[in-house]
This record gives structure tokens, C-alpha cells and sequence, in this order.
């Protein structure tokens, strides 16, 4: 077994194999340009563009020409809030999101605040859940886009999409979902769930990093204005050259998803349950953060209320493991969805997730549980000693 054990899955995945192998020959042999039509080189990269989009949309149940490469989720975030925003802007300037959403979102919403827009976060419970008459009281004749997240990447706790997407049809206002963690770990289905803009990210599902995509909707139609300008590409909402090696690691990985999704699903509920009842088993004084059943079968974050998630990491160097989103790993505070929740910086501050992925076996979780029951006896042990 390789030691460390990578149990951080939702920061980011190694590249399938089959992923690498399809990708390959566009390195190489096929490396034209999607862009030129002129001669074969060229248009044999575009038709594998092409055949790409029917793979990323079959697995959200989209349309292929409703799909727009980018190069990830953070970047389609942005296209999405901030396009939106401005093609809008003459109806109204009001924006709903929520508290616990990642920064690709906050970001660009507490920008568009600086402009002048009206953004209302919503609360969540202490399971990480939206009140959906919240959100209805929240709506307005200003409010030009819901945007609220599939799944969250720390905590797991699922947003209901299909209820969500209907509120946001009743009154006419687009729905975007930053469904980077929840793409191919839950279902998502953009025509049942009535979502207009859904952002992906391809390090999240065995894809190379700096690929991703955005879904924008044709019918009803939602055309967020380009915010990047350049030629032309992607129906002129995301311009530059096209990335062709990672759109076809991403589009293999969708077709991989669209396989394996049912039992691989069940197949991490399983180890997800055994890491965190072995753990509870042999550790007291152990909390789980999140909704219990509304939840990603992946992503299980687990409270220990007397300790630092810092300490506990560093006291267990042989898990990859980590103490909230990737994007705020470097900061040594408590994370801002845990908080959202209503528990007390001084106990939230004792979280830690654990992500698991295609390549976690049992002997993976039996290893963790192990090591992290010695972890925490020994901190507490150490504890008891200074006192």
C-alpha cells in the first residue's frame, strides 16, 4: 500500500488511465487546431471536439451544443454569474446565493457587490441546508439568477436541485449550479431539475486539471454575455484556443461516469460508512458535519471537538487527507461552511474530511481508521498530560 493514503478525492483526482490513454494522440498525432476547418488536420480535432460534447452532455442530460468548454469550474462560475449579471443588468441587479458556496462563487457575486448589485446569501442549518421558503421570500422582481451549488465540497449535504429548479422556472429567473463535486457522484439531470447554467470541472472526475465546462440552456434560452473577448470560440462566450487533449480526457471520463456511476456510488457508501462507524467505534466524543442521508456518498467530514484539524493532520502524515476546501487549505482557521452551520469556531476548527475515490479500497479505510484512532489518542493522551 502507498503510503501517504490519498483520502482527498474532492480536492482533486489522478487521471484515469483510460482517461491519459484516450487523450494521447491529441498531444501528438491529432495536435491540429479545432478552430481550422481549412485542411484534415484541423477538422479532425474539431470533429473530436464535437463527438466530446455528446459525451459531457449525456452525462447531465443535456444537448452537445449546449455544452462550452472551459478551463474548469471556477472559470465557468464566473462566465455564468458574471455574464449573467450583465446581460440582465436592465431588469434588475438582485442575486440569490447561499453562505456555504465555493468561492468560484462568492468571488464573483461579492464583485458584482462592488458594482452595485444586490446579492442575498442564504442561511443554512446546522446540516448545511438551504430553507426553501427562504429562497422564496428572498425572490424579487430585481433578482436576475439563483445560483446555489449540487453538493457541497466540504461537507457533502446536498442542495434539492429538482425543487430549486422549479421555484427559479415559476418566476422566471435563471438557475446556475456549481455542481463540480456533484457531477457523476449524483445524479444530476438538467432538463428534470429545470437548470439553466451548470459548471464542471474535469480534476474532480479523472480528468486532467484545467478542463471543465459550462452547460448553458438553449431552450428556454440563457445567454450570459462573453466576459472574456478574443476570437470567436465556443459560440463566442469562451474564446481561445480550444484544449483539445484535456476535452477528450474529460469527455472519457464522463463515458467512464455514465458506466460505472450506480455501483460505484454504492461502492463508497459502503467504505464511507465502515471509515466513519470504525472511527466513531473506537474514538468517543466524534460528530459528523453535514446532512446524514441528503449527502455525496464520497465526502465524509467528521468533528473532533477537543482538537485542531492542524494538530490531528500533522500528528497523521501518512493520510492525505484535509481540514476543508483545497482552496482555502492554506489558511490555519476554521472553515467558513462549518461556521455557516452554527458551530463554535473553537469546535469547528476541529474538522477534517475525508474524500474517497475510484481507487479506495478497504484496506485504504482500515489503514485510516487505524491511524486515526492513534492520532487522536495520542493528542488527547498529550492533552491530559499538560493539563
Amino acid at each position: 500500500m502507498k503510503i501517504p493514503v490519498c483520502l482527498d478525492y474532492s480536492a482533486t483526482t489522478p487521471v484515469d488511465p483510460a482517461v491519459l490513454q484516450a487523450m494521447l494522440p491529441y498531444f501528438t498525432e491529432h495536435f491540429g487546431n479545432a478552430a481550422s476547418h481549412t485542411h484534415q488536420i484541423g477538422i479532425t480535432a474539431s470533429n473530436a471536439v464535437e463527438n466530446a460534447r455528446i459525451s459531457v452532455a449525456c452525462l447531465i442530460n443535456a444537448e452537445p451544443n449546449e455544452i462550452v468548454f472551459t478551463a474548469g469550474a471556477t472559470e465557468a462560475d464566473n462566465i455564468a454569474i458574471l455574464g449573467i449579471a450583465e446581460k440582465y443588468a436592465a431588469k434588475g441587479n438582485h442575486i440569490i446565493t447561499c453562505v456555504t458556496e465555493h468561492k468560484g462563487v462568492l468571488a464573483p457575486c461579492k464583485y458584482l457587490q462592488k458594482k452595485g448589485f444586490s446579492v442575498t446569501l442564504l442561511p443554512v442549518d446546522g446540516q448545511g441546508m438551504i430553507d426553501l421558503e427562504q429562497l422564496k421570500d428572498a425572490i424579487s422582481d430585481k433578482t436576475i439568477l439563483i445560483s446555489l451549488m449540487a453538493g457541497n465540497n466540504e461537507i457533502g449535504t446536498l442542495h434539492p436541485m429538482a425543487e430549486i429548479g422549479k421555484i427559479a422556472r415559476q418566476h422566471n429567473i435563471p438557475f446556475h449550479t456549481d455542481a463540480t463535486q456533484a457531477v457523476g457522484k449524483s445524479p444530476i439531470d438538467v432538463k428534470a431539475m429545470n437548470i439553466d447554467l451548470l459548471s464542471l470541472s474535469g480534476h474532480k472526475i479523472y480528468a486532467p486539471k484545467g478542463i471543465g465546462a459550462l452547460y448553458v440552456r438553449n431552450e428556454p434560452a440563457v445567454t450570459p454575455k462573453p466576459i472574456i473577448h478574443g476570437g470567436g470560440h465556443e459560440n463566442g462566450l469562451r474564446p481561445g484556443t480550444l484544449n483539445t487533449p484535456g476535452i477528450i480526457g474529460l469527455a472519457k471520463a464522463c463515458e467512464i461516469y455514465l458506466e460505472t456511476a450506480p455501483a460505484e456510488r454504492v461502492r463508497l457508501k459502503t467504505l464511507a460508512d465502515r471509515l466513519y462507524d470504525g472511527i466513531k467505534t473506537n474514538i468517543p466524543d466524534v460528530s459528523l458535519n453535514g446532512h446524514p442521508e441528503k449527502r455525496m456518498t464520497h465526502i465524509l467530514n467528521l468533528r473532533f471537538d477537543d482538537l485542531k484539524a492542524a494538530d490531528l493532520m500533522k500528528a497523521m502524515p501518512e493520510l492525505a487527507i484535509s481540514s476543508g476546501s483545497a482552496c482555502s487549505s492554506a489558511e490555519n482557521a476554521a472553515s467558513y461552511v462549518i461556521l455557516a452551520m452554527g458551530i463554535p469556531e473553537n469546535i469547528a476548527c476541529g474538522s477534517i474530511r475525508y474524500s474517497l475515490g475510484r481507487f479506495t479500497t478497504q484496506e485504504h479505510i482500515d489503514f485510516a481508521i487505524k491511524t486515526t484512532t492513534n492520532a487522536v489518542r495520542s493528542l488527547r493522551k498529550q492533552a491530559l498530560t499538560i493539563e
